[in-house]
């Protein structure tokens, strides 16, 4: 699913106008990025958790020579998938 399908399913679902659920889908992420940037968590209960975390410098090696490289500390995002979340992609897995 793209984000224009997301669009269209969301205001399948909520009876509001396509431009309305682009609106809020705009809204929603720009609202998680801002949040996880300044360090904080995001928490939608049943569905996941969004925060930053820190990633150590580690040794890497360059593909096309082989040659080690230095990879710096980074920040990265990360996603933790809530209890309901998982339970119901377990279930359709099944």
């Amino acid at each position: 699913m793209n984000k224009s399908e997301m669009i269209d399913a969301i205001a399948a679902r909520s009876e509001l106008s396509k431009a309305a659920s682009a609106k809020a889908l705009d809204a929603v992420i720009e609202t998680i990025v801002d949040r996880v940037a300044q360090g904080e968590t995001v928490t939608l209960v049943g569905f996941g958790s969004f925060k930053a975390s820190a990633r150590a410098s580690r040794e890497g090696k360059n593909p096309k020579t082989g040659e080690k490289i230095q990879i710096p500390e980074t920040t990265v995002p990360k996603f933790a998938a809530g209890a309901t979340f998982k339970a119901r992609v377990s279930a359709k897995s099944e």
